[in-house]
């Protein structure tokens, strides 16, 4: 399968940590959704292709079945995988390569406990693997969980100087902390693009039924699965519009000991004709309880509702669940954001440039629980409503281009990119001796054993213990043989910074530096000088390729050779989310929407200055803000140096004095005139949106907050980060 770049990013971080000896608590914060399951199992067959006598022990908690889950998928996306769950390693023992899922609570739990004998036995096998040599590490999913000192003494038996613990909530960090942002698992399609919470409540609702001691009326309740059921129907629509065999799902949560609730709750849907005997469904706890949950996890299962009374187990994937009606009070901020990511999820991994079918949605009178979404949720989780775009710009026409369906990547330009890279960045040219000098000069190391560093010296405290108050000790190693997969796990940190093949990598460096022919050679090693120049210097190899796919290269400027374009125009409703606890809530008039407020969110601090820019400036007839992924939004192709086909979503379209301007807001400038723009590819963004606007005839550039002057600057012929005058005028200058 192919992996999204956010988890090729995750896995090389992975890859990168398990190679610091001063680390030994790695976390993998993965948001419910985003694959972790398929990182951390890619991840594990890759490091075993380049470290001999390792065998991975995933631990996984719960009653069962959690384990299995993860063995078959690793069985189902890497075919060569050797894995096994905890009776085949009490039948045959450990094997090098090994991928091992146990579920830790097995061991211990009561009913489910190995007989005496049987835990000798798996005692004798981790000793008989220590005896072959061979190291453990340790892999704990979701590490949240059931976490106790039976835990722990497990883990103890294993003696390993790794540990990964995994969880979208995670009690502690660790050593390092790798954090995959919501955005990037947004982006990749795998999860919803937004929470909704309580779509279009009115400001002010009275209720004056008695309420139970739940906290809840009839009336109230009523109303809630009232709004949910027709989110139901209305999601329904769309998938049946695009021809989708797909039934959404509500998840309906109470808090626990009301029987009385749930009555009510199921009274409702019989009064509409949904019950046990069609498409109701229970799940309360364990296996007791569980009334029509056949098959439901399928896209197309037949079942509309399911009641629970807790956080749906483990492991528990149903990617068509898109509303959730939250009845429970006093649930740990953990618990809350588990069951969220059950609607969150994408029913075939992808968007559908569809706002309704691409949010999910949440109905609760539970304030606690709404704080508590948005603020652990900022980015992603807001109120919301629906506008509706003003008649007079309905006929508003532009064109939007779009990926075409096969995607080639260029190994050619990739090399030339690179090339380009070291000469400008490094002064690199034919002449290899002071090429050598250069990257010496650079920090470059070019012994031929492989040199590591150790830390020594004397401290009279644990608080003292740091690089600085102790001297550094260099450490050779002659080069051999068993050295080979180290350079085959370097090359392979370097491809996946790029998301290259270990093959075009492999070439490249014994191209640019080694023996093999080529036309831009650099230096000129033997095989067993790359070897140790590529297991030296790998971190700074890293970052040389990755900066040089992202630099704009005016010579390496490809031409997209069949480019996919349709008419775009703004889209007749949006669901709009802002902040309804920001104190003011004015409507921004030049908006295209009717009822756009100043409190809509995520907006960035130069969003907000942009949009404040247009409100107040009399030349500037209306404005549209342009959504960040999908085929509803304006977007303009272009090409990396790899030759991958990529889209950029320019931020806003606006009118000034009746001409269409097109703007990209990125990070602003700070006090010292330092750019704070983190988009590596903008310069390449830059250069497509310049010929995007030559191309229609439209004005446009990038345009960033100068925190020194307090001014919105603009950026319109040749893109800088920092702040250079000729480059960078003041914006009421320019649109005037």
């Amino acid at each position: 399968m192919e992996l999204a770049e956010f988890q090729r990013k995750a896995i090389n971080e992975l890859m990168t940590y398990m190679e610091d000896d001063n680390i030994r608590n790695i976390t993998l914060k993965s948001p419910t959704g985003s694959g972790k399951t398929i990182i951390l199992t890619h991840f594990m067959y890759e490091y075993l292709q380049e470290h001999r006598h390792t065998i991975f022990i995933w631990l996984t908690p719960g009653r069962g079945e959690l384990e299995e889950q993860s063995k078959e998928k690793m069985d189902r996306y890497i075919h060569n995988a050797q894995t096994k769950l905890l009776a085949d390693v009490m039948t045959g023992g450990f094997e090098e390569n090994d991928c091992c899922f146990i579920n830790w609570e097995k061991l211990y739990n009561d009913r489910l406990a190995l007989r005496d004998s049987e835990r000798t036995n798996f005692l004798e096998w981790i000793e008989k693997a220590f005896n072959n040599g061979y190291e453990f590490k340790i892999i704990i999913d979701e590490s949240h969980m059931n976490f106790t000192d039976n835990t722990q003494t497990i883990i103890d038996l294993f003696k390993t100087e790794k540990i990964i613990r995994s969880s979208a909530t995670p009690i502690s960090v660790g050593d390092r902390l790798i954090d995959i942002p919501e955005e990037d698992v947004i982006a990749a399609g795998l999860i919803k693009k937004l929470i909704v919470i309580n779509e279009n409540f009115p400001k002010e609702m009275e209720f004056d039924t008695q309420t139970d001691n739940s906290g809840d009326t009839d009336i109230q309740l009523e109303f809630l699965l009232d709004r949910a059921l027709d989110k139901y129907y209305e999601i329904k629509k769309e998938y049946q519009k695009l021809n989708l065999d797909i039934n959404p799902l509500i998840l309906i949560q109470m808090y626990n000991h009301s029987e009385l609730l749930q009555h009510r709750i199921e009274n409702y849907f019989s009064n509409k004709g949904i019950t046990y005997e069609n498409d109701l469904a229970l799940w309360i706890c364990g296996t007791v309880n569980k009334i029509n949950l056949d098959n439901i996890t399928q896209n197309n299962a037949h079942q509309k509702a399911l009641i629970m009374k807790q956080a749906i187990n483990t492991g528990w994937d149903c990617p068509r669940a898109s509303i959730l009606v939250k009845l429970r009070v006093n649930v740990n901020e953990t618990f809350e954001i588990q069951t969220i990511g059950r609607i969150r999820r994408m029913p075939e991994a992808k968007h559908y440039d569809n706002q309704i079918l691409d949010s999910c949605y949440i109905y609760t009178f539970d304030n606690n629980f709404t704080t508590q979404v948005k603020s652990n949720l900022d980015k992603n989780a807001f109120d919301a409503k629906t506008l509706f775009l003003k008649d007079e710009f309905k006929q508003i026409k532009l064109t939007k281009e779009q990926r075409t369906v096969i995607d080639y990547k260029n190994p050619r330009t990739a090399l030339k990119a690179i090339t380009l890279y070291l000469q400008k960045e490094f002064g690199l040219t034919q002449n290899k001796e002071q090429n050598k000098i250069k990257l010496e000069l650079k920090g470059f190391e070019f012994s031929k054993d492989i040199i590591t560093y150790a830390l020594s010296g004397n401290v009279n405290t644990i608080n003292e213990l740091s690089e600085e108050e102790l001297s550094e000790i260099r450490i050779i190693n002659r080069l051999s043989t068993n050295y080979g997969r180290d350079f085959q796990n370097a090359i392979g940190r370097i491809a996946r910074e790029i998301c290259l093949d270990y093959d075009n990598i492999n070439t490249f460096v014994r191209k640019l530096f080694g023996e093999t022919e080529h036309t831009d050679k650099f230096l000129l090693l033997t095989t067993k000088q790359i070897y140790a120049f590529v297991i030296n210097n790998v971190d700074k190899l890293r970052h040389i390729f990755r900066d040089a796919i992202a630099t704009d290269y005016e010579q390496l400027s490809m031409q997209v050779k069949t480019v996919s374009k349709s008419d775009f125009h703004f889209p007749h409703t949006c669901i709009f989310t802002y902040d309804r606890r920001e104190g003011y809530q004015n409507e921004r008039t030049k908006n295209v929407y009717e009822g756009y407020l100043t409190s809509a969110k995520p907006r960035s601090s130069s969003e907000i200055e942009f949009e404040n820019f247009c409100e107040d400036t009399d030349v500037v007839d209306w404005f549209y803000k342009n959504g960040d992924k999908g085929n509803e939004y304006l977007s303009v192709l272009y090409l990396d140096n790899t030759g991958k086909q990529k889209l950029f979503y320019p931020d806003y379209v606006i009118s000034v004095r009746g001409k269409i301007w097109i703007i990209e807001t990125k990070g602003g400038f700070t006090r010292t005139g330092v750019g704070e723009d983190i988009d590596i590819s903008s310069a390449q963004k830059f250069r497509e949106l310049k010929r995007y606007l030559n191309e229609y005839n439209l004005n446009g550039g990038f345009v960033r907050f100068n925190d020194a002057i307090r001014k919105l600057c603009i950026c319109q012929k040749e893109y800088s980060r920092d702040m250079i005058p000729e480059y960078w005028e003041q914006l009421k200058d320019v649109i005037k």
